[in-house]
């Protein structure tokens, strides 16, 4: 009998892993950002698997990245309306982790 994909599932699958939810995180709270700032942010990310990570988020369609026609070059990154809808998500994980021993 085949399982069907559960939301919780569905969640994990775009999220899950060590760097996506601090990378979510750092841009909510912080709006747009620049990559080196997302780097400095999100501590012990290395830049390679932040790029892969910003990559995948934003072919969940959870980041927008925006990269400039200027020398040197510019990219940006902010959330998107689908990432915005996890706020209060964050919020209710932040209040529990501050609250649970």
């Amino acid at each position: 009998m085949k399982i069907e994909k559960c939301a919780i599932l569905n969640f994990t699958d775009q999220i899950g892993g060590k760097w996506k939810l601090p990378i979510i995180n750092v841009i909510r709270k912080n709006g747009l950002l620049r990559f080196g700032k997302i780097h400095q942010l999100v501590e012990g990310v290395s830049r390679k698997v932040l790029t892969d990570q910003l990559k995948g988020l934003e072919q969940d369609g959870l980041i927008i990245r925006k990269q400039f026609k200027e020398i040197p070059p510019r990219v940006e990154y902010s959330l998107t309306k689908k990432a915005k809808g996890l706020i209060d998500v964050f919020e209710a994980i932040e209040k529990w982790s501050t609250t649970s021993d």
